[in-house]
C-alpha cells in the first residue's frame, strides 16, 4: 500500500499506449503511419512518400510540390503474460500469474503539408509519441503493484521547413503535448485473510500540458540518395492528484509528481538502387537516462526521505537505441511493396523491471503495400509482428520493505495492423 498512486502509475507517465501495449521501448510509441509500419519505420525520417514524414522530420516537407494530407490508424493487439508467485523471504506465499495484461488499442494520426513556394513549406501533425496501458484483474494477488495503469499522450506538432539549396533542407517545429494518466491499485494479498483483495488502496487521475521543440535536416545527394538527422526535445509534465500511503498516515492528500518525456534523435538514409528497388534504414536514440527517479511530493507527507516527500524511488533508466532496415519494391506505377526488420532495446535494467512495465528487448518483422488510386491519391497497408524477449521480474509488494516480493517471468508479443489514406491537391 505504501507505493500508493505514484509508484508505477507515473513510471508509465515518466518513463501514447506503449510499453506492453505497443512494444516500443519502455512506453514509447512508434505507430505513426501505415507506410512506416510496413517497413518497420526504417528510413522514416527521409523516405517522405507521404505527409506522415512530419512525425519524424520537418525538413523533408521541402520535397512536396503540392499540398498533402495523410490520415492513418493502427490497431494493436498485444499478448502479454506474467507467471510468478509472491514470496515471504524464500517461502512461496501465494500464486500470482495473469494472462493478457495489455488491452488492445487503436492509435490514430493525421498530417498536413503545404508548400509555400520553392523554398518554404509548413505542416502540422497530430500523433502520439508515448503511452501505456496495463490491466490486471481486480483480485490479482499482487494488486498493490499491478492494477490498472494508463498513460495517453497527444502531440500537436506545427512545423516549418526551408530549402537552403538544391541538396540541403532544414526544418523546425513546436510540440504541444497533452497527457492524461490514471492509476488504480488494489489490496491483493495485503488485504489479509478476511479482507477484500479488490479493495482500491490507491487511485490517481490527472492531466497536464507540456511543451517542447524539434528540428530536422535533410541532405539530398541526388534524387535517389538522401540522408536525414533529426532531434525532438524532452517534454516536461507535472501530474497533480491525490496521494494515499504510509507517508501521509493513509490519509488522502494532494500531491504532485514531475515527469519527463525523453528526447529522441534519429539518423536515416534512403537509397533507390534501381527503378524497382530501394533500401532504407534508421538508427534511433532515446534519452531515457533523463529518467532516474520518481519523486512525489506533498506538504502533508513525511517519509524516511524527508518532510514533504511522499515517495522517492530510484528508477535508473538507461538510454536506448533502435535499429531498423527495410526495402521497397516499386512493382509498377500502381503498386509498391515493402518489408522491414528492427531491433528495439529496452531502457529498463533487470533490477528495476516491474509488473506495470515488464519491458524487454524486441524484434520487429514488418510488411506492407501501397496502392496508387491515381497520381494524387493512394492507400497504404502495413502489418508487423513484434516478438519480445522473455524476462525475469523481481519486485517488492511494499516499498522500503523486503517482507513480500513478486518473483517470476514475463513474456509478450504483439500484432499490429495499420491503414492510411493519402491525398495531394
Amino acid at each position: 500500500m505504501t507505493t500508493a498512486f505514484f509508484k508505477k502509475s507515473l513510471i508509465a507517465a515518466a518513463v501514447t499506449l506503449a510499453s506492453t501495449q505497443t512494444f516500443a521501448s519502455a512506453f514509447q510509441l512508434n505507430e505513426h503511419s501505415a507506410s512506416g509500419l510496413g517497413r518497420a519505420y526504417a528510413g522514416e525520417a527521409v523516405v517522405a512518400d507521404n505527409a506522415s514524414v512530419v512525425s519524424r522530420n520537418p525538413a523533408a516537407m521541402t520535397r512536396f510540390d503540392k499540398m498533402a494530407l495523410s490520415v492513418a490508424g493502427t490497431y494493436i493487439k498485444p499478448d502479454v503474460d506474467v507467471n510468478g508467485d509472491i514470496y515471504s523471504s524464500s517461502t512461496e506465499f501465494a500464486s500470482a500469474s495473469e494472462s493478457g495484461i495489455a488491452p488492445s488499442a487503436f492509435v490514430p494520426a493525421t498530417y498536413f503539408i503545404q508548400p509555400l513556394n520553392d523554398e518554404w513549406a509548413w505542416g502540422v501533425g497530430i500523433f502520439s509519441n508515448y503511452g501505456l496501458s496495463t490491466e490486471y484483474s481486480d483480485n490479482f494477488n499482487a494488486g498493490s503493484i499491478a492494477g490498472n495503469t494508463e498513460l495517453l499522450t497527444v502531440n500537436i506538432n506545427p512545423n516549418i521547413a526551408y530549402r537552403v539549396n538544391q541538396q540541403f533542407s532544414v526544418g523546425a517545429g513546436l510540440n504541444l503535448v497533452y497527457a492524461e494518466a490514471e492509476l488504480n491499485r488494489r489490496a491483493g494479498v495485503l488485504a489479509g485473510l478476511s479482507g477484500n483483495k479488490d479493495t482500491i488502496v490507491s487511485h490517481m487521475k490527472g492531466d497536464d500540458w507540456g511543451y517542447g521543440w524539434n528540428v530536422g535536416t535533410m541532405y539530398e545527394v541526388n534524387e535517389n540518395n538522401r540522408f536525414a538527422l533529426t532531434y525532438r526535445s524532452q517534454v516536461d509534465l507535472t501530474f497533480k492528484g491525490d496521494y494515499r500511503g504510509t507517508s501521509s498516515g493513509f490519509k488522502t492528500v494532494g500531491g504532485e509528481l514531475p515527469l519527463e518525456l525523453p528526447a529522441q534523435a534519429e539518423f536515416a538514409g534512403y537509397h533507390r538502387l534501381n527503378q524497382q528497388f530501394a533500401t532504407h534504414y534508421s538508427v534511433s536514440w532515446t534519452d531515457w537516462s533523463a529518467f532516474q527517479e520518481l519523486k512525489a511530493t506533498s506538504g502533508q507527507c513525511n517519509s524516511a526521505d524527508g518532510v514533504g516527500v511522499c515517495l522517492h524511488k530510484p528508477e535508473k533508466f538507461k538510454d536506448s537505441t533502435r535499429y531498423s532496415l527495410g526495402g521497397t519494391w516499386y512493382v509498377n506505377p500502381a503498386w509498391e511493396a515493402r518489408i522491414g526488420f528492427a531491433y528495439d532495446k529496452t531502457p529498463i535494467t533487470q533490477e528495476y523491471r516491474s509488473l506495470s512495465i515488464p519491458d524487454s528487448d524486441r524484434i520487429w518483422y514488418s510488411a506492407g503495400a501501397t496502392y496508387h488510386i491515381d497520381k494524387d491519391m493512394s492507400v497504404d497497408f502495413g502489418m508487423a509482428y513484434l516478438d519480445g524477449k522473455k524476462v525475469d521480474v523481481n519486485e517488492k509488494l511494499v516499498e522500503n520493505s523486503e517482507a513480500l516480493r513478486w518473483k517470476g517471468t514475463s513474456h509478450g508479443n504483439a500484432l499490429l495492423a495499420s491503414a492510411q489514406f493519402n491525398m495531394k491537391f
